[in-house]
C-alpha cells in the first residue's frame, strides 16, 4: 500500500512581472501535475533569472506569446504556452493560484495576485495587484479571458 504524501502549502515568494520578455508564473510543482490539484503549492518559474527568488526559469519553448500591461492599480501578462514543454494534459481545465492559496507572496511589491494555467487551452495569465479589488478571486472556473481580461493570441 502507497501512502499519499501531504501536500507541502508553499509560501515566501517574490515575482516580477516587468515585460513581455521578464515576467513569472506559478506552475506545479512538478511537470505534468494536475494545475486544480496544485493550487496550495504552486512554484513560479520565470522568463530569465533574478525576477523570483525561486530560481526556476520557464521550459524552452513553453511561453509562445506575452502581453504586457501595466496601470496604477495592476501589472499583469497574458498569452499563450505550450502545454506539451512541461508536460501538461490536455485533457487539464487549469486552475487558479493566488494570495489566498500561496502566503506571503510579493508580486511586483503587491501582496494580491491571481495567477490561472489552462493547459486545455494553451492560455496563461498571471495580475499583480495593489488591492484585492484588482485581482478578480474567486471566479477561476470562467477563465483566463474573464478574470484577466487581455491580449491573447
Amino acid at each position: 500500500m502507497v501512502m499519499a504524501l501531504p501536500v507541502e502549502k508553499r509560501s515566501g515568494y517574490t515575482l516580477k512581472l516587468t515585460s513581455d520578455t521578464a515576467f513569472c508564473s506559478f506552475l506545479p510543482p512538478h511537470p505534468g501535475d494536475d494545475v486544480g490539484g496544485t493550487e496550495e503549492n504552486g512554484i513560479p518559474f520565470c522568463s530569465k533569472s533574478g525576477l523570483s527568488n525561486s530560481g526556476r526559469v520557464f521550459p524552452s519553448g513553453f511561453i509562445k506569446s506575452a502581453h504586457y500591461v501595466s496601470t496604477s492599480a495592476y501589472v499583469q501578462v497574458t498569452g499563450r504556452m505550450d502545454r506539451s514543454k512541461y508536460s501538461l494534459k490536455s485533457s487539464d481545465g487549469g486552475g487558479q493560484y493566488d494570495d489566498r492559496d500561496i502566503d506571503n507572496v510579493v508580486c511586483n511589491g503587491y501582496k494580491y495576485f491571481v495567477n490561472m494555467l489552462e493547459p486545455d487551452v494553451n492560455q496563461y495569465c498571471i495580475r499583480c495587484c495593489k488591492n484585492r479589488s484588482d485581482c478578480n478571486l474567486g471566479l477561476s472556473t470562467y477563465g483566463c479571458e474573464r478574470i484577466v481580461p487581455g491580449d491573447y493570441s
